[in-house]
């Protein structure tokens, strides 16, 4: 059963408009003509008319009912520049550098659109780095104070799988914090948590990972994960949560009944969360290359609002599953 895939029927049960800011490109168009025509959510794409016409009509790509919305006539256009103005003044920039930035990358302009509530949430990166949408939405988005710092994850799905939800899990952090302190690893686990239940209704069984189990080796790494597992158990005493693990004993059942018999996470975990960027990144990159699983993301989390990233190689597929996913955690909201 795919419950990515299923997450389009949950997306339709609750429609939600979605800002795709990069509309010349012809996967986002491609994507948001699927959307539209499957009725999984409102999509307005950001550019010139007649360049994104062009652009689906060069592709045989139809419109009908997709959003255009171009930056420099949109009658909101003042509204989203003065209020990013507002948020940035204090960093000594004029008006007039507020609407270059918000009107020359327009993931600004779809950040701003989100937080006005023209927008439910918005997906960029098929154009441009995960730097440049993180440092948009940390900058145009409010910070939700419970988990207290900006990351993201991955939803991952293995075919054939007997691991975590029957091969499904989440993955963080994979895109944002280099190296993540006390603090924010906790964060971490915690929006990880929290994204993976939103999305698929699903008890997160959370393994916070390392090289070590229970004590097998003595490091800082290994201080830092049970400093951050104890913020967590004192913040969400309810959560199911432990560490540190080894991978096989987080997801193996027969490793874990060796390693550490009495953990009620070890051996089942759902949510995967990674000591560091070179962890997560790489593991979500060979999970997907060599173990031929579906990823969508990275999902930004951390912030009042969804909002997702796309990989630069990203297929027209991975901006609709995105996109999707995005809708379905503005649910509610």
């Amino acid at each position: 059963m795919n419950r990515i895939l299923i997450l389009r029927e949950k997306a339709k049960k609750e429609k939600k408009k979605v800002v795709l800011p990069e509309g010349k490109d012809k996967r986002i168009i491609r994507a948001a003509s699927f959307i539209t025509a499957e009725g999984m959510a409102e999509v307005s794409l950001l550019g010139g008319k007649d360049e994104i016409n062009k652009v689906a009509e060069e592709n045989n790509i139809s419109l009908d009912g997709v959003g255009l919305v171009d930056p420099l006539t949109y009658d909101k256009r003042d509204e989203i520049i003065d209020t990013y103005f507002e948020l940035r003044k204090h960093k000594g920039i004029t008006r007039e550098d507020a609407e270059k930035t918000v009107t020359e990358n327009l993931v600004y302009y779809a950040a701003m659109m989100t937080r006005l509530g023209i927008a439910d949430g918005f997906v960029a990166g098929a154009c441009h780095t995960t730097s440049d949408v993180a440092r948009a939405a940390i900058q145009c988005l409010k910070l939700d104070k419970e988990v207290g710092t900006v990351s993201s994850s991955f939803i991952i799905e293995l075919d054939d799988c007997p691991f975590g939800e029957n091969g499904l899990f989440a993955y963080g952090d994979c895109g944002i914090i280099p190296y993540p302190s006390t603090r924010q690893l906790a964060g971490i686990a915690i929006a990880t948590s929290d994204l993976f239940h939103k999305l698929f209704g699903i008890e997160p069984r959370v393994a916070m990972l390392s090289y070590s189990t229970k004590g097998s080796a003595k490091a800082e790494s290994v201080h830092t994960i049970l400093e951050a597992l104890d913020r967590i158990k004192r913040k969400r005493p309810e959560l199911m949560i432990d560490g540190e693990l080894q991978l096989d004993a987080a997801i193996i059942p027969e490793v874990a009944r060796l390693k550490c018999p009495d953990s009620e996470v070890a051996g089942r975990a759902n949510v995967l969360i990674f000591p560091n960027l070179d962890a997560g990144n790489i593991s979500y990159k060979l999970t997907q290359r060599l173990g031929k699983a579906r990823a969508v993301g990275p999902l930004m989390q951390g912030l009042d609002r969804p909002c997702s990233d796309l990989s630069r190689g990203c297929s027209w597929e991975d901006v609709v599953d995105t996109a999707v996913a995005t809708a379905v955690r503005a649910q509610g909201l």
